[in-house]
C-alpha cells in the first residue's frame, strides 16, 4: 500500500503541487492507512484531492458519491487533466457512453467513477461496482445524509445501506457544513466502525466578509460588481425574476451578466454555466439553485442582493468566491422584508417542530451577524463554536465600526412598541417616532401618544437600522402570525427599564451611500512584477479561455488563475522551468506547456522585454 512519502511524490508530479494545503495530508496519510475518515474542511481547502490522490495511487476502484452532474463533469475533466483515469455514471450521458464507462470499469481501467446516490443506490449499479471490488467509497457533500443539513436529501440517507452492500467498504465522507448535530448524525447513518474525525476549522482568511443593510436598490450591487470589472463573480437574489432584472440591469451597465434559476429550461442554464466557467470576468445572477457544484476557483466576488435563508446557507455560498485562495470580496445585503421572509418561509414548511425550531436559530444566528457590532469573522467563527482574534478582512476590521450608547434610542423605539399595543411594525413605529402623520396614524390616534415625533434625530433608514439592531440583540421579536409587528422581550424590557443598557452600531445609524470602498482585486497584484505583467497575466487569460472553449471545458480545468500568477512570476522560458510552476503536473506539461511557453515569449516581444 502506498504511503505519505508516495502521495506526496505523486502530489508534485501529477497534480504539480509543491506540498499539501494545511490539514490534507493527515487526512490522505489516515485514508492510506486504510482508515475510515469525516473531514469537515473550509470550502477551498482541497477536499476533493484528500480522496483523489490516494484513489489515484492504489490499484482499486474509489466510488465518489456526488450530488450534481455539474460537479462530477468538472471533476472527472480535471482528473483527466492530471492523466488520471476517472469517468461518471449520469442520466446527461447518452447511453453508449455509460455503456462505456461500465465496461471500463469491468476491465478495472479507471481510478475514480462519479456518480449520483440515486443512481448509486440501484441494484443494478451496486453490482456493477460489487463485480468490480470496490475499494473505497467517498462521499461528498456529506451534509446532505443529515437531516439537520440544510441541503438534506433522502437518497443520500440510504449511502448507509450501499456502504454495507460493498461489504463494509472503506468510506470517507467530506463536508464544509456540518456543526456538531450534523457530524453525530453522519457517522451514524453511514459509518459501521468509528472513523477518524477531522474537524479543521471554518475560517476562511483570504475572504473579505462584509454586510450592509439596503439602502440603494440595485446601484449597492452594481457598486461592487463595477469594483471587480473583468472578474468573475455571483450574485445571489431571492426570487427568479430578480435575477433576470438584475442580470438584464447589469449588462445595460456594461456587465456581463447571465441569469440562473431552477424555472429556466435547461439548455439555456446549462449554457449560462457553460459561459461562466469557460470565460472570464462573467458574473452570474443566480438563485440558490447555482453554486453546489460549481468548484471555479477565481470567483473574486459573492455579493447576496438579498439575505440568505439561514447561516449554513451563508457560510457556503460566500464559500464559493475565492477557492484558489487568492483575495475576494464577499457582501451580504439585507432588509427587514428579507427577515421577515426567511421566517415565513420557515413557518410555512412541511417540516416537523423540531426542524423548524433550529431553522429559526440558525435564521437568528445570520440576523445576529448582520447587526452584530463586532468582527464579522469573530461572530461567525463563534456560532461554528470557535474563536479568534479581531481578522482584519472585514467591513468593521477594515472600515471601522464604532459603537454608542443607544439606551436612550432603544428606549424610544421599545416604548413606541409598547404604546401601539405591540400590534405594528417597522414602518407605522418609524412614522410615529419621526411625528408623521399617516392615514393609520391618525386612524389609531397615535399622533397623541407621548413618542410621537420624539426620535426626530434620525431618519426612516436609521430607525430601520435600530429596529434590526434591536432584533439581533434579542431586544425585540417578529410576530409573523401578526403582520410583522414587533413584540418587547424579556430583555427588553430591562432596557425599558433602564436596568440594562442597549450598544448601537454607528456605521448603520448613517445611510450608506459610500461606493465599495475595496477596489477590485487584481490577481497579478500577488506577483509584485512589472508593470506587463497584467497584460502578461490578461494574456494567458486569453489563451487558457480559447483551449477551454474548443476543449469544451471549465477554464480552471485548464489551468486555475493561481498557475497563471505563477507563471507571470516565474516567466518560465523552457519546458523545465514551466515543470516547476504551480498546478503544472506532468500531464499538463505535456498538454499545454509549450501552448504557454508560446504566449509569454510572444508577450516579452511584442512588450520589448
Amino acid at each position: 500500500m502506498p504511503d505519505l512519502a508516495a502521495a506526496q511524490r505523486a502530489l508534485r508530479i501529477t497534480f504539480g503541487f509543491e506540498d499539501f494545503r494545511p490539514g490534507q495530508a493527515e487526512i490522505v496519510d489516515a485514508i492510506l492507512d486504510g482508515s475510515d475518515v469525516l473531514a469537515v474542511m473550509p470550502t477551498g481547502s482541497g477536499k476533493s484531492l484528500c480522496y483523489q490522490l490516494p484513489a489515484s495511487l492504489h490499484g482499486g476502484l474509489t466510488v465518489v458519491v456526488s450530488p450534481l452532474i455539474a460537479l462530477m463533469r468538472n471533476q472527472v475533466a480535471q482528473l483527466r487533466g492530471y492523466g488520471v483515469a476517472a469517468a461518471s455514471l449520469n442520466s446527461a450521458n447518452d447511453p453508449d457512453e455509460n455503456r462505456s464507462v461500465l465496461d471500463q470499469i469491468a476491465r478495472g481501467e479507471l481510478r475514480l467513477v462519479y456518480v449520483a446516490p440515486e443512481r448509486l443506490v440501484k441494484p443494478e449499479t451496486l453490482d456493477v461496482f460489487k463485480r468490480a471490488k470496490a475499494a473505497l467509497l467517498a462521499v461528498d457533500e456529506a451534509h446532505c445524509i443529515s437531516q439537520w443539513g440544510h441541503d438534506f436529501r433522502p437518497e443520500y440517507a440510504a449511502l448507509g445501506g450501499v456502504q454495507a452492500a460493498l461489504g463494509s467498504v472503506q468510506t470517507v465522507a467530506f463536508t464544509a457544513t456540518a456543526d456538531a448535530a450534523t457530524r453525530a448524525e453522519i457517522l451514524a447513518k453511514l459509518f459501521r466502525r468509528p472513523p477518524a474525525v477531522f474537524v479543521h476549522g471554518f475560517d476562511r482568511p483570504n475572504l473579505r466578509l462584509a454586510m450592509r443593510a439596503k439602502s440603494g436598490g440595485r446601484k449597492q450591487v452594481a457598486d461592487l460588481v463595477k469594483a471587480h470589472h473583468g472578474q468573475s463573480g455571483i450574485v445571489y437574489c431571492a426570487s427568479r425574476r430578480k435575477t433576470e432584472e438584475l442580470a438584464e440591469y447589469l449588462r445595460g451597465n456594461g456587465t456581463k451578466a447571465l441569469p440562473y434559476h431552477a424555472g429556466m429550461e435547461a439548455a439555456a442554464r446549462s449554457r449560462n454555466q457553460d459561459i461562466f466557467l469557460q470565460d472570464d470576468g462573467v458574473v452570474m445572477v443566480a438563485t440558490v439553485a447555482f453554486g453546489m457544484g460549481i468548484d471555479k476557483p477565481d470567483v473574486r466576488f459573492v455579493l447576496h442582493a438579498d439575505m440568505p435563508s439561514n447561516i449554513e446557507s451563508y457560510y457556503q455560498e460566500i464559500g464559493r468566491a475565492g477557492r484558489d485562495g487568492l483575495p475576494a470580496d464577499t457582501l451580504t445585503l439585507y432588509g427587514m422584508g428579507d427577515i421577515r421572509l426567511r421566517r415565513l418561509q420557515i413557518d410555512d414548511s412541511d417540516t416537523a417542530d423540531e426542524q423548524k425550531r433550529v431553522d429559526r436559530q440558525r435564521l437568528n444566528a445570520l440576523v445576529s451577524l448582520c447587526e452584530s457590532p463586532r468582527c464579522r469573522r469573530q461572530t461567525l467563527l463563534a456560532y461554528f463554536g470557535e474563536t479568534a482574534q479581531p481578522c482584519g478582512n472585514c467591513d468593521f476590521c477594515c472600515d471601522g465600526a464604532e459603537v454608542i450608547d443607544g439606551t436612550i434610542a432603544a428606549q424610544k423605539a421599545l416604548s413606541a412598541i409598547v404604546r401601539t399595543g405591540q400590534r405594528f411594525g417597522t414602518e407605522h413605529l418609524t412614522h410615529v417616532l419621526l411625528g408623521e402623520t399617516t392615514e393609520a396614524i391618525g386612524k389609531f390616534g397615535h399622533d397623541r401618544l407621548p413618542t410621537f415625533g420624539a426620535g426626530r434625530e434620525y431618519g426612516k433608514q436609521e430607525w430601520r437600522s435600530i429596529f434590526r439592531q434591536l432584533h439581533g440583540a434579542g431586544i425585540i421579536a417578529l410576530d409573523i402570525t401578526g403582520h410583522g409587528s414587533w413584540a418587547v422581550t424579556d430583555a427588553g424590557r430591562l432596557v425599558l427599564k433602564g436596568s440594562a443598557k442597549m450598544e448601537l452600531r454607528t456605521d448603520t445609524l448613517t445611510p450608506a451611500t459610500r461606493k465599495a470602498t475595496r477596489g477590485a482585486v487584481n490577481a497579478t497584484a500577488l506577483a509584485d512584477g512589472a508593470p506587463g505583467d497584467t497584460a502578461l497575466f490578461e494574456a494567458l487569460r486569453r489563451r487558457r479561455s480559447e483551449l477551454a472553449k474548443a476543449q469544451r471545458v471549465a477554464a480552471y480545468v485548464v489551468f486555475a488563475d493561481k498557475t497563471l500568477v505563477d507563471m507571470v512570476r516565474r516567466k518560465p522560458a523552457t519546458m523545465a522551468e514551466m515543470s516547476a510552476v504551480h498546478g503544472v503536473g506532468e500531464a499538463k506539461l505535456r498538454q499545454y506547456g509549450e501552448t504557454f511557453l508560446g504566449t509569454i515569449r510572444q508577450h516579452a516581444t511584442g512588450s520589448g522585454l
